[in-house]
């Protein structure tokens, strides 16, 4: 398949993250395809409601969204023997690697050269251990990891004003069940 020039997909794990990442991707001179691959969300109905809030931030922002499959079995197998893990630990680390490996993954069976993900924009987010995976997805796939920290230069609170100005849902914590049940609130 040809190499497209100028185009990027970014993981996009809820409107409320991807605003700012998608605009400043945009203002770089990139064409942007948000691909919203997120099985680990839980339940349905919150998948539902966090997809319906991409779909709606993407018309908005004029840009391609990818629907993925929502699988969440495939999310348990990919954590399996994690499942006590606490919150930031190795749970979550495999988590955003599965994520990030099938935007990677989609990239590639686009032809695109460049993947990133908007999870980084969260203050409650390690940018350094998510451009670290990003990074390993890179060299395993030969497509490149472009690793922006999207909250620096008030990137968060950017973020945060277009969801608001947009009325777009506000989850109250990271996604999965784990998460839930520990009751982390990261947006």
């Amino acid at each position: 398949m040809e190499q497209q020039k100028n185009k990027i997909v970014i993981h996009t794990c809820c409107g409320i993250c991807s605003g700012y990442p998608i605009s400043y991707l945009k203002d770089m001179g990139y064409q942007v395809i948000a691909y919203f691959y997120n099985p680990n969300i839980y339940p349905q109905e919150e998948y539902q409601k966090r997809l319906e809030a991409e779909r709606t931030l993407c018309k908005h922002l004029d840009v391609e969204l990818v629907e993925a499959e929502y699988n969440p079995e495939e999310y348990y197998e990919f954590v399996k023997g994690f499942e006590t893990e606490p919150e930031k630990g190795k749970r979550c680390d495999k988590c955003f690697e599965l994520r990030l490996k099938k935007t990677a993954q989609y990239a590639l069976s686009q032809g695109i050269n460049e993947f990133t993900t908007s999870i980084v924009i969260s203050p409650h987010k390690n940018f350094v251990k998510l451009s670290e995976i990003g990074d390993k997805i890179s060299k395993e796939t030969g497509i490149n990891y472009l690793a922006i920290d999207f909250k620096k230069k008030d990137g968060f609170l950017k973020t945060n004003k277009i969801s608001k100005e947009l009325g777009l849902y506000r989850q109250n914590y990271c996604g999965c069940k784990f998460a839930m049940k520990s009751h982390i609130f990261t947006s």
